[in-house]
């Protein structure tokens, strides 16, 4: 490729990036829930006609960008390609195919070009409710937790699925601000294909496969050179919280190989009765986001940055089967970047952030009455 196209697709990598950022902050100024409006509970990303994520929004947390990543694949696995239409947008809260929890809401839209499928967008917020026992750790079972919404279409050549409306209407406590954000969601993804065909159009292009290309080999050039710099070898670590029933443990093996990097959670505890497991899709969300931050906080996060990264666990806390309990599955997803970074810190001794309080939430409190005490006081739930 010569310097000039070189830098003209530079250039449109960085225009594809402005496109999911104003994407992201559609979401922002439209929906319902005080979560995705002020504190960013969300993500936003274009994807290629194979599912392969090439941009993210900056706005948006670890946990749910690199969820989302994995799961436009499931989208794509459940609706055939032909059953897919201009105007259509799918969704799900499955934990294990979604972001881990009932509570966050996944769109996915495929975007169409002069009648070709070019890209997809994707979006994820967390809702105010989604019926069931609420935002806590009581459910027993995840169909305790609230309503499970399968891979299915929210519209189908934009015409919205009202029985699946009705539905979410009849099963929640606030449905003006649930179903509100569905069509937020809808939204995002609509302002994202906009965008996007407005940049195809006005630069020529028929297809991102190009773009794609430069974007991928560039980033595995730059991830190959990095991880070439690591010292190569394996590294554990432990680290003990508070749990409900007893402190729960959860641990690490970090191995750098010559191309790639892996993470194993055998050894962290049981998965537990309380509505506090992790599914692995969740999990690994947050130890690639660990990896990442060590490895290469500077490359844009994309398929080809994330696709060095393995991460595997039997079953346990860290990798939660259906149909355990997942509510706050954050509370130990946000410790895992603390324990990935604590085993690396043995690779790489003085060059690793400290330990501090997990990669995002401190801490809940509720409420609710505690055995043994006069009164009520409020509940650290950690």
């Amino acid at each position: 490729m010569s310097d000039i196209g070189a830098i003209r697709m530079q250039v449109m990598w960085n225009r594809l990036i402005s496109v999911v950022e104003e994407q992201a902050l559609t979401l922002l100024r439209t929906a319902f829930s005080t979560s995705v409006r002020e504190a960013g509970d969300l993500s936003a990303g274009v994807f290629d006609p194979r599912g392969q994520m090439l941009a993210q929004a900056v706005t948006g947390t670890p946990g749910h960008v690199n969820t989302m990543a994995e799961a436009v694949l499931h989208f794509m696995h459940a609706i055939p390609r032909d059953q897919m239409f201009e105007g259509d947008t799918y969704v799900t809260n499955d934990p294990w195919l979604g972001t881990g929890h009932l509570h966050d809401i996944t769109m996915v839209s495929p975007s169409f070009l002069n009648g070709e499928l070019v890209a997809f967008f994707a979006c994820t917020a967390h809702v105010v409710d989604v019926g069931g026992r609420g935002f806590g750790a009581d459910g027993k079972s995840v169909y305790e937790e609230g309503i499970q919404i399968p891979i299915m279409k929210f519209a189908e050549k934009g015409e919205v699925n009202l029985d699946l409306v009705r539905i979410l209407r009849a099963n929640v406590r606030e449905p003006n601000q649930v179903v509100g954000d569905f069509y937020s969601l809808a939204a995002c993804n609509e302002v994202g294909h906009r965008r996007l065909v407005d940049m195809m159009k006005e630069t020529g292009l028929a297809s991102l496969d190009g773009l794609g290309d430069f974007i991928f080999s560039r980033t595995r050039d730059a991830m190959l050179e990095r991880i070439e710099a690591l010292p190569k070898g394996s590294w554990s670590n432990e680290l003990v919280t508070d749990g409900y029933d007893a402190p729960v443990k959860l641990a690490a093996t970090v191995s750098v190989r010559d191309d790639h990097v892996e993470v194993d959670f055998t050894g962290s505890d049981p998965m537990s009765r309380w509505g506090i497991n992790c599914p692995i899709i969740y999990s690994k969300a947050y130890a690639c986001y660990a990896l990442k931050c060590v490895v290469a906080p500077d490359i844009p996060n994309n398929a080809a940055s994330l696709a060095f990264f393995t991460v595997s666990s039997p079953i346990n806390i860290l990798n939660a089967v259906r149909p355990a309990p997942v509510a706050l599955r954050h509370i130990f997803g946000h410790m895992v970047p603390d324990l990935v970074l604590g085993a690396f810190s043995k690779a790489l001794p003085g060059k690793i952030l400290a330990e501090g309080a997990g990669a995002l939430w401190n801490i809940h409190i509720s409420a609710r009455p505690v055995a043994g005490a006069s009164g009520r006081r409020a509940e650290v739930l950690m």
